[in-house]
């Protein structure tokens, strides 16, 4: 008996939503795909001052350094990741979403400063490795999430007999679950590739994110998960990998040429 695409899809979304504790964004494949995106729509200079400072510490590529802000956090840098945004509205306030500058939003502006500075080499290439990752993280919608359920970590959900939260399922679950794998995400974001209007802010992206997770049926009726969820969504996903790897690539362009 042969099985059906949307068959394997609800196989390997269960495998992905057994996932214990607090969830990341994007997971790996999700971040590593931005990031080559990104690096593959840099300038020839671009490209090259970015791989100069990778070089640095024994990388070649943006995907190789993608989680690295993941796997190096600390108390301090725990909350860059994510903003919190009101439930009633998705506009972005410094003094009221993000105390002393602690927030994705702040974190990104931060680390761009010291990539624009072109003084010393180290500092740049720990910033560039902060910017890949947390440019990608705005653009995962949680990451822009509610305080109150911890932007979705807390929102359980279920499909069939398994559990997980709806975070999870947007770092990894969407992707993991979609038939042909990443070389099929790519060349759905590929195609549908287009460059976003000029001059947006990391407070923009947040904003934008924050209107996806408030959207109906974002948070799944009943706390449940189905084949038509991630038919739903599936354009947005796309749409979030090919803006953040977009964002990224922009102000990359940016600061690593900049008063060059």
């Amino acid at each position: 008996m042969k099985h059906s695409p949307h068959l394997a899809a609800i196989g390997l979304l269960l495998t992905s939503l057994a996932l214990p504790g607090i969830a990341l964004a994007w997971g790996h494949t999700g971040h590593e795909l931005i990031a080559d995106l990104a690096q593959s729509r840099l300038s020839p200079a671009a490209h090259a001052e970015a791989r100069r400072l990778l070089a640095l510490r024994g990388a070649s590529r943006l995907a190789e350094v993608a989680t690295w802000a993941d796997e190096f956090r600390t108390a301090t840098t725990a909350r860059w990741h994510y903003v919190n945004l009101p439930p009633d509205r998705c506009e972005y306030k410094p003094a009221e979403h993000c105390m002393k500058g602690q927030c994705a939003v702040e974190a990104v502006n931060r680390q761009l400063a010291v990539l624009a500075l072109h003084q010393d080499d180290d500092e740049r290439a720990q910033a560039l490795r902060y910017v890949v990752h947390l440019v990608a993280d705005l653009h995962q919608p949680l990451h822009a999430g509610r305080a109150d359920d911890r932007g979705g970590n807390t929102f359980q959900i279920r499909w069939g007999t398994q559990g997980s939260n709806l975070h999870a399922l947007w770092d990894s679950g969407l992707i993991e679950s979609r038939p042909g794998g990443t070389p099929a995400l790519r060349r759905d974001v590929l195609k549908q590739a287009r460059k976003p209007a000029p001059g947006s802010s990391p407070a923009d992206w947040a904003e934008a994110s924050c209107r996806i997770a408030r959207a109906d049926g974002y948070y799944p009726p009943a706390h449940k998960i189905d084949g038509a969820y991630a038919q739903r969504w599936d354009a947005v996903l796309v749409q979030q990998i090919d803006l953040a790897a977009s964002h990224l690539a922009e102000v990359l362009e940016d600061v690593l040429l900049r008063d060059r």
